[in-house]
C-alpha cells in the first residue's frame, strides 16, 4: 500500500519519524512538542489503564523524564504498516540501559519499552504502550509488592473494552490494514492459538527453531523450548483459565532488523484462582496488555521479544483486594 509522505513528513519514512520524534521529546527533553505531535482528543492505553486526552500525557510524560533525567531511550526495532493512505501503526520497541543513582551508588537499570502508535497526517490517535517496570522495580532493589500497593489501576476505556477483532489480519483495533505477509501472520497466530490458548506447549517446536530467544519481563531472556514453555507456564499458573485475545498486528520487512517482523497487540483474560503468586487469591478477572514482537526467518519463528507491565498487573490485582493506599497513578 502507497503511502502519502503527509504521514511521515518531515522525515524520509515512518521508522525514521518514529525514531526522531521519540528522541526529540525523551532525550531532547522537548515535551512540548507533544502538543503538536498528538491530537488534543488522542487516547492512550498502558498497563495501569486509558488516558484520554493530550494534556495528560503531556503531564505524564513530563513526571516521568524528570524523574529519569538521564534516560535515553534506543530504537531496537520499529515494526510499521500502513493504515489507509494517510496513516500509519508502529510498534517502536525501545531498550534503554541508564545509570540512576540507587542508595548512594550508581546502577545500571535496563529494560524495554513497547509503543503501538496510531498516527494519521503525522498526528498521534491513539497509543498502546507497555513497560517493562518489573525490570525497573527489581534492579533498584525494591519488593514489587510493595511498588505495586501504591498505584492505582484506572480502568481501561474505548477500544479496549469492545471485544476483540473477530479477524485481525482484515482490521484490528488500528482499522484496516493491507493484506501483507498473510502466510507468516497466519502462522504466528496459529502458534497463539495452538500454544498460548489450547495449552498445546509441546508444539512449540512445530513453530519455533530449537535455538529460539524470547527476551521478556524482568529483563530475562528465555531460550530454548523448554524455557519458552517454562516461562509461559508460569505466567498463565496464576491465571488457569486464562485465554489471549489478539487486537491488533502489523508487519514489516527490513534487513536492518533482521527481516520479517510480526508485532502483536494482545490481551489476556483471566481469573487470579491458581498458584497464589501475587499474594492471597482473589477469584477475580484481570485484563493484562501486552505486545509481542516476533522475527520469523524461513517460516519460523526464531525470537520473541514481549513486553507488559507486572508491576500494573499486581496493583490491578490489589486493587480487587483492596489493597495499598492508592495515590493518582501517572499510568504514562
Amino acid at each position: 500500500m502507497a503511502l502519502d509522505p503527509v504521514a511521515y513528513q518531515p522525515y524520509t519514512d515512518p521508522d525514521d519519524f518514529i525514531r526522531e520524534v521519540t528522541d526529540r521529546i525523551w532525550v531532547q527533553r522537548d515535551v512540548s512538542y507533544i502538543v503538536d505531535n498528538y491530537e488534543p482528543d488522542s487516547i492512550v492505553h498502558g498497563g495501569l489503564g486509558t488516558v484520554v486526552g493530550r494534556d495528560g500525557v503531556v503531564e505524564g510524560s513530563l513526571m516521568r523524564i524528570a524523574g529519569t533525567p538521564q534516560h535515553v531511550g534506543q530504537a531496537e526495532d520499529v515494526i510499521w504498516e500502513a493504515r489507509g493512505d494517510d496513516a500509519f501503526l508502529s510498534s517502536h520497541l525501545v531498550f534503554s540501559s541508564d545509570e540512576n543513582l540507587v542508595d548512594g551508588r550508581m546502577t545500571r537499570i535496563r529494560k524495554r519499552t513497547v509503543a503501538n502508535c496510531l498516527y494519521r497526517r503525522g498526528r498521534m490517535v491513539e497509543e498502546w504502550v507497555v513497560r517493562d517496570e518489573l525490570a525497573d522495580v527489581l534492579q533498584r532493589g525494591l519488593d514489587p509488592d510493595e511498588v505495586a500497593r501504591g498505584l492505582r489501576f484506572r480502568g481501561y476505556e474505548g477500544s479496549m473494552l469492545k471485544p476483540a477483532p473477530s479477524d485481525v489480519l482484515t482490521a484490528g483495533d488500528s482499522g484496516p490494514r493491507a493484506d501483507d505477509h498473510r502466510p507468516e501472520c497466519e502462522m504466528v497466530l496459529e502458534f497463539m492459538a495452538e500454544v498460548w490458548n489450547a495449552r498445546r506447549y509441546q508444539k512449540v517446536s512445530d513453530y519455533m527453531v530449537r535455538d529460539l530467544f524470547l527476551h521478556t519481563v524482568g529483563d530475562q531472556t528465555i531460550v530454548r523450548p523448554d524455557g519458552y514453555q517454562r516461562d509461559l507456564l508460569a505466567l498463565v499458573a496464576p491465571f488457569p483459565d486464562a485465554q489471549f485475545a489478539v487486537r491488533d498486528v502489523q508487519t514489516h520487512h527490513a534487513e536492518r532488523y533482521a527481516g520479517l517482523r510480526i508485532a502483536v497487540l494482545w490481551t489476556m483474560h483471566g481469573t487470579y484462582r491458581g498458584t497464589p503468586a501475587f499474594g492471597p487469591l482473589t477469584n477475580r478477572p484481570v485484563d493484562l496488555l501486552g505486545v509481542s514482537q516476533f522475527l520469523v526467518q524461513d517460516g519460523r519463528i526464531v525470537r520473541e521479544v514481549r513486553v507488559f507491565d507486572e508491576i500494573a498487573l499486581r496493583a490491578q490485582i490489589n486493587a480487587t483486594r483492596g489493597d495499598g493506599e492508592f495515590t493518582e497513578t501517572n499510568i504514562y
